[in-house]
């Protein structure tokens, strides 16, 4: 709009000093007054409605994502209009999937009279991260709760900002678990995976509804990522996509997973925090991880020491079962998803 009036007044300006110029060359005496009052209201009107529709624009885009998306993006999307547009773009974006474990039987189990309220708490807070974190919520389905970061505002360190949205909502989760097993509650712990790759980003739909998402086999890698948890004993489960992006992470490795239907291998990671990575149970991990990556014998017994020594470490009796079983390696071939 500020452009428009300065184009508008020069337009005004070259008329009178056209005006001026053919009276003084030529003898010719033009009317000014009227054409430029005429000229002015007009352009005042324009302006005017042209305002208008540029508050009503902003109001829309404010009102329609601010609910998922963090204000800052709701901020370049207002700046940058040009994003909403139907259709999609290839874009490099880390995605977040979560869920409940054992949820459906909770909801078999609890009134729901009980239930949604506490679900709605819980959901809150963990949408509350994502958004803290300058994510954007892709959808809510049930108990699960699918973020994704680098779109549709450019994120340069969008696998560092999903990572630290991962680990506060862990936190967070356990956090609310713990609450409701006091109050007798058997709320499930939440299992999150997280997978950064370029995806399809953008507005799908038609004329009448559309949903800002993405697809493509990032976003699918991200939620089996989730469920394989569940297998591993983990509570994360990173791809080394993501967490070779995250220097600030400590991680320790959990295997190459071939998940169900894929014929490559994935390097995956569980984020470990600081205490976690500096403790002794970490470090026989490592060294029993060392050598079954090097297909060495001894790597069995390391992980039956490393079970009987922590018990309470899920991945390493992962592990020590499936080196009991006779497998070898770091490569987990998933029959399930």
């Amino acid at each position: 709009v500020p452009v428009k009036i300065a184009v508008g007044l020069s337009g005004l300006a070259m008329l009178w000093v056209g005006g001026f110029a053919l009276y003084k060359y030529a003898g010719l005496m033009i009317p000014l007054l009227s054409p430029s009052l005429a000229y002015a209201f007009g352009g005042a009107v324009g302006a005017v409605f042209l305002g208008r529709r540029e508050r009503r624009r902003k109001r829309f885009i404010r009102q329609a994502f601010s609910r998922f998306l963090s204000p800052g993006v709701v901020k370049q999307l207002i700046d940058e209009p040009n994003r909403l547009s139907l259709g999609g773009e290839r874009r490099e974006v880390t995605f977040i999937f979560t869920d409940i474990t054992a949820f459906t039987s909770l909801t078999e189990r609890l009134d729901p009279a009980v239930l949604l309220p506490l679900l709605n708490i819980y959901l809150d807070g963990m949408c509350r991260i994502a958004l803290d974190h300058q994510g954007t919520i892709d959808k809510i389905v049930g108990d699960a709760v699918v973020a994704f970061f680098g779109a549709p505002a450019d994120q340069p360190n969008h696998p560092a900002l999903a990572m630290a949205c991962a680990l506060e909502m862990d936190a967070f989760a356990r956090d609310f678990s713990a609450e409701q097993q006091a109050a007798g509650i058997d709320f499930g712990h939440t299992r999150i995976g997280v997978n950064t790759g370029f995806a399809v980003v953008g507005n799908f739909g038609g004329e009448f509804f559309f949903d800002y998402t993405a697809h493509g086999d990032t976003v699918n890698t991200a939620a089996r990522l989730e469920s394989v948890n569940k297998h591993l004993g983990t509570t994360i489960c990173v791809s080394g996509f993501t967490a070779s992006r995250c220097p600030d992470t400590h991680f320790r490795p959990v295997g190459v997973l071939v998940l169900k239907g894929k014929t490559e291998g994935l390097q995956t990671f569980e984020p470990l925090s600081l205490e976690a990575a500096a403790s002794a149970n970490t470090a026989a991990y490592l060294e029993a991880y060392e050598l079954m990556k090097n297909h060495d014998p001894a790597a069995r017994q390391a992980f039956a020491n490393l079970v009987e020594e922590y018990p309470d470490d899920k991945l390493a009796a992962y592990h020590d079962k499936r080196l009991d079983a006779g497998e070898q390696g770091m490569t987990i071939i998933l029959e399930a998803k």
